[in-house]
């Protein structure tokens, strides 16, 4: 496997962008750029990948393909082919957004997310995302998440199999899918069943750790990897059975310091765990 993550730090160009890279030991980044790089900066990047023996893990979407306004939803479409285009052009293991919301806000709970409708509006829109830019280097992915489609194995199996494009993959958050104390209890369980189910899918994985705090309603909070109780070294094995060069991604932290804590924890993990990540 190969580690990386966000870079909190401010970098003028790709130059400084992969000193940064360097500084934090990663071997794997997310894409430094947008989708509006020039062609000079998409082949001086793919330059620096191959000197570097890095890989980019993905290019970040974030936006809301579903929304409810319909300008909001038209932008969010054409800037989510525009780059996984990017992603392509680069080929970068995958380009990775959420399915978006029928809220307000862009990410937010909403009624309606659940239901049938919404998940065909899934369906359609990353099908004609993936249609328009015809990826051949890349996969869309749609991160997972607590109140949107694919919140467990079972809706992802089934968003691929009526997706039915061979350019759509996972995108594999398993914090995310501890949304209740008991799947925060059977957290290993989960991890091991959506990995057996899914992992010939999987093309990125964000590494976080989870705590459960003694509050009413029950308060799940994300906190920096060693910080928490998910079984880091059980996730790393999983993730192990997969191809070598899977990148698994840092990220919310706050500093270099903690990126860097937080990079070492996980090495040290794998190390332990007789698991190799370089």
């Amino acid at each position: 496997m190969k580690i990386g993550g966000d870079i909190p730090e401010k970098w003028e160009n790709l130059e400084e962008w992969i000193e940064r890279v360097k500084a934090y030991n990663y071997s794997t980044a997310i894409c430094p750029l947008g989708s509006d790089a020039s062609e000079a900066d998409i082949h001086f990047l793919s330059r620096l990948i191959t000197q570097n023996n890095l890989t980019i893990a993905e290019v970040g979407i974030w936006n809301n393909t579903i929304s409810p306004n319909d300008e909001e939803r038209q932008l969010a479409t054409s800037e989510a082919k525009k780059r996984l285009y990017l992603a392509d052009r680069i080929g970068a293991c995958c380009s990775v957004n959420i399915a978006g919301s029928r809220s307000k806000v862009w990410d937010g709970p909403h009624r309606t997310n659940f239901s049938s409708e919404t998940f065909d509006m899934i369906v359609e829109k990353v099908r004609e995302i993936i249609d328009e830019v015809q990826p051949r280097r890349t996969f869309y992915t749609l991160e997972t998440m607590p109140w949107i489609f694919p919140e467990s194995a079972d809706s992802y199996l089934k968003l691929i199999r009526a997706i039915d494009r061979s350019a759509f993959a996972v995108h594999f958050d398993p914090v995310n899918l501890l949304y209740s104390p008991k799947r925060y209890f059977n957290h290993r369980e989960i991890i091991d069943d959506f990995v057996s189910r899914l992992g010939a899918y999987i093309k990125s994985c964000h590494v976080k750790d989870v705590v459960l705090d003694h509050q009413f309603p029950a308060c799940i909070r994300e906190v920096r990897p060693g910080k928490g109780t998910l079984d880091l070294g059980m996730l790393l094995i999983c993730l192990s059975r997969l191809h070598g060069d899977l990148p698994i991604i840092m990220e919310h932290l706050q500093s270099k310091e903690e990126y860097l804590l937080a990079g070492a924890h996980i090495r040290a993990t794998a190390k332990t765990n007789r698991v190799s990540i370089v």
